[in-house]
Order: structure tokens, then C-alpha cells, then sequence
């Protein structure tokens, strides 16, 4: 597990600040560029902030009355216990595509790393629902990607969003993870694992407090950071209603590129992604499409991504690891030993293995998780 780094300068009067009634990351931004430091906004007088543009007397009045009741200390207490570290957007090692978004938010808490190589990164996402076809897809993408060197970034949901994941970890690359709850919890819950892998091989992200519970109302300005954090967002399997495609708006909203995976007309799965290609999206089949909608950065690395695609392809016809160089425990090896191409029912494989289910499922998650293992709709499994 990788260790926590030092939070940001005066983060705990940001979070004071940050947490008052009445201040939101634009409002925030512009007491920081009026008053020059947080400390100086938290002792600023109702008149002062009231003549801040676009701060009336009433909201100035609630800042002023809660701009203390925020307990940062036990906030930064608990998230040293986490190994989670705090940084605000004054500090030179907040994302600088991130920074560059309408309304950044001015903190983030951080359980992993953050470094400049995620400034070249694509996020992927999609139905949470979604289809054994979206899912490859978007662990395919994803590897590819990663192996090429960008950082994938994703909301770590279930369906594509984990997919995603997965396929960047299984090219041993660099993935980021932004939560729409704070990271004293891990949500979807079952995430748990992964959430762990993520951490050592990129980071998990939130903007809201620690004990932050992963409420309806905290997803859409959470896709607005998976967007901002990202040159490009490529959306795979969007219903109407989907929350990917805010994840889109966000993104063009931020002048950056959007792109989509055709899939099969007839799915209502498709609708949201075939609508944002009609829109103007662009159609994404490889990683040499993505280089394409990048335009002058897609150009510089062409050659690079084109060449480490090819690796990438040549390698993905075989398996994604070699048995031998992962430390499987003994269960994860009789699990394996037991399974092959041909997809079999995980009750049958507690019959085969005569281990119990909890044993079994724990199992499987793990070995799906090292690309060893596939999951197919009806509780089946087979070899990757």
C-alpha cells in the first residue's frame, strides 16, 4: 500500500472554508482570489464578504455564521488513519488538466498517487447495467490504452466503469478511480478489492468528506471531475438516462473530446452512446481512433501509442498473465485447476472444488481481478 503523502499548506482552513454554508468550489475560488488565503477569508468580516461579486449579504451572513463548524481536525485525524491525503487546488500537485474546468473542486482527498503521467489520460465509461459485450469492451480498450501509456480513469460503478479498471490494472498500468462517496467507504461495496488494487496502481479520489454517504445527488458532480481529470471521455453502452452521459456533457462542456463505442442497434443500451455519435462523438473501435480524435497531442504520440498498441495486441492473444508469475493461495490454484474455456456454474464448481461458497466466490472475484478468470451472465465462469 502506498504511502499517504503530506496533505497541502493550511489545508485545514481550506476545509473550514470549503464546508461553510453558502460556499461551493466557484464561490470558493473567488474568496481565494479576493482575500488571497483561506486564513484571511475565514477572518473576513459579512461586509467584506458581501462585496465580493456574487456574494450577497445573506449568503455572506452564513458563511460568517458557519464557516467554523466544520471539525477539520478530526476530519484530517481520521484521514491519516485512512492513509488518505488531502490536497487543494493551490497546490502544485492538484491535476493540472483538472484545474482547468469551469469549477474544479477546490479540495481532493487522495488514497494512492498522483502523478504528472495522469495528465495523459482517457476516462471510460457507461451503463452500470450493461451488456457481456460492453464489458469486453471496455476491458479491452482500457488495456490497450493503459499498456499505451495513459492513465484510465473511470467512477469505479459497477458494470463498464469496473470493467474499465480491471483492464487498465491488467495491462499494469495506471488507473484513477473518483467515488461518489468519501473514502472511509468503498462503494459499490463489493468493489472492495479492487478498490485496494486501484490504490496501488493509481489512486482513489472524492471531493466530499470522508464519512460522505454515496447519496443519488453526489453522481453528477462527481462525473464532472472524471471528465475534467481526462483529454477525452469514451462513452460504451449509455442509456437515455444514463450517467454517462452527463459524464459527456461535462466533458464538452470542458472543450474536451468525447467519443463513443458503436453497439448493437437494437439494444436500448445503445441508444445513449448512438446518439451521441450522431451528435458529433467520435466512433471509437481502437486505440488508433483515440489518436485521432486527440488531434496535435494524438499526433505527437502516434508512433509511441501505435507501436505499444501492437505490443499490446500481439499480447492479448495470449493469457493476460502467466500463472506462475502471480501469487496465487492454494485456493485460488484449485479454483483455477478446475476451470477452462468452457464457461461452468459456480455451483458446480463448489461441487468440483468441495470448498464452501464463500470460499469459492472469494476466489473467483480474485482471480477475475488478476485477468485469470471471466464471468458470463448466469453465475458462470471460465478462463480468461
Amino acid at each position: 500500500m502506498p504511502r499517504a503523502e503530506p496533505n497541502s499548506a493550511d489545508v485545514e482552513k481550506w476545509l473550514r472554508l470549503i464546508r461553510a454554508d453558502g460556499v461551493g468550489p466557484t464561490t470558493l475560488a473567488k474568496l481565494i482570489k479576493h482575500f488571497g488565503t483561506a486564513d484571511r477569508a475565514l477572518g473576513a468580516a459579512v461586509s467584506e464578504l458581501a462585496g465580493i461579486d456574487g456574494i450577497g449579504f445573506k449568503t455572506a451572513e452564513r458563511i460568517a455564521a458557519t464557516r467554523g463548524k466544520f471539525d477539520a481536525t478530526a476530519e484530517l485525524e481520521l484521514a491519516e488513519k485512512l492513509g488518505v491525503w488531502i490536497v487543494h487546488s493551490a497546490d502544485e500537485r492538484y491535476p493540472l488538466a483538472l484545474k482547468k474546468i469551469y469549477d474544479p473542486p477546490p479540495i481532493l482527498y487522495v488514497k494512492g498517487t498522483l502523478t504528472r503521467e495522469d495528465n495523459l489520460a482517457i476516462s471510460i465509461v457507461g451503463s452500470r447495467r450493461c451488456s457481456l459485450y460492453g464489458q469486453e469492451q471496455a476491458t479491452r480498450l482500457a488495456h490497450f490504452l493503459s499498456a499505451a501509456g495513459f492513465t484510465v480513469v473511470s467512477g469505479m460503478a459497477r458494470g463498464i466503469d469496473t470493467a474499465a479498471h480491471k483492464g487498465a490494472l491488467s495491462a499494469s498500468g495506471r488507473t484513477i478511480a473518483v467515488q461518489g462517496c468519501g473514502l472511509a467507504a468503498v462503494f459499490p461495496p463489493e468493489n472492495k478489492k479492487l478498490f485496494e488494487l486501484i490504490v496501488e496502481s493509481g489512486a482513489c479520489i472524492s471531493e466530499l468528506p470522508l464519512r460522505y454517504e454515496p447519496l443519488p445527488e453526489n453522481f453528477p458532480p462527481r462525473n464532472r471531475i472524471i471528465a475534467g481529470l481526462s483529454l477525452g471521455t469514451i462513452v460504451i453502452e449509455a442509456g437515455h438516462r444514463s450517467g454517462a452521459l452527463i459524464t459527456a456533457r461535462a466533458a464538452l462542456e470542458s472543450n474536451r473530446e468525447v467519443m463513443a463505442v458503436p453497439g448493437k442497434v437494437d439494444s436500448p443500451l445503445s441508444k445513449g452512446s448512438h446518439r451521441l455519435i450522431k451528435d458529433g462523438a467520435r466512433l471509437i473501435e481502437s486505440v488508433e481512433d483515440v489518436m485521432e480524435a486527440l488531434g496535435y497531442v494524438g499526433e505527437q504520440l502516434k508512433d509511441h501509442v501505435s507501436a505499444t498498441a501492437a505490443e499490446a495486441t500481439e499480447r492479448a492473444q495470449e493469457p493476460l498473465f502467466e500463472t506462475k508469475q502471480l501469487r496465487l493461495s492454494e485456493d485460488e490454484k484449485k479454483l483455477y485447476e478446475r476451470l477452462n474455456k468452457e464457461p461452468t456454474h459456480i455451483e458446480q464448481i463448489i461441487a468440483d472444488s468441495q470448498m464452501t461458497p464463500g470460499i469459492v466466490n472469494a476466489g473467483l472475484i480474485s482471480l477475475q481481478l488478476k485477468g485469470l478468470v471471466k464471468q458470463f451472465p448466469g453465475s458462470m465462469f471460465a478462463r480468461s
